[in-house]
């Protein structure tokens, strides 16, 4: 398990992803992975995540956007010093693919709306490098 972080208005979100070999079937080119996202409120007022936005990309040459509200069916408030954590997962139809994408947060002071970048993380099976 690898992780990347990145800082984006004073939101840090971290990722680690996993292979999910157990549950994947590369005989009928299916490959899932799981990934653990951890966003900390670096900033001195409270956000909500109201909404996201996925770029994924397999290997094959496909290309995926997934985009909805919230996170595993919340939209979580982050106060100031704390964070929120949650994991989901992607599947493949190579060995080989990566993410990447936006959280939508709002400023619960200000009521502004803010992006927050989710850095790009790489969706290898054992043995494969991008």
């Amino acid at each position: 398990m690898f992780a990347v972080e990145k800082i984006t208005n004073n939101v840090k979100v971290k990722v680690r992803v996993r292979y999910l070999i157990e549950d994947s079937i590369p005989e009928e080119n299916y490959f899932l992975f799981s990934y653990s996202i951890a966003i900390e409120n670096l900033g001195e007022q409270p956000i909500q995540l109201i909404r996201r936005q996925w770029f994924i990309f397999d290997s094959i040459g496909e290309h995926r956007e997934v985009s909805g509200p919230g996170v595993v069916g919340q939209q979580p408030v982050i106060a100031p010093g704390a964070n929120f954590s949650y994991e989901s997962g992607c599947n493949l139809r190579s060995e080989i693919g990566k993410m990447n994408g936006v959280f939508i947060m709002e400023n619960l002071i200000s009521q502004t709306s803010f992006q927050v970048e989710i850095p790009e993380f790489h969706l290898l099976t054992p043995g494969k490098k991008n």
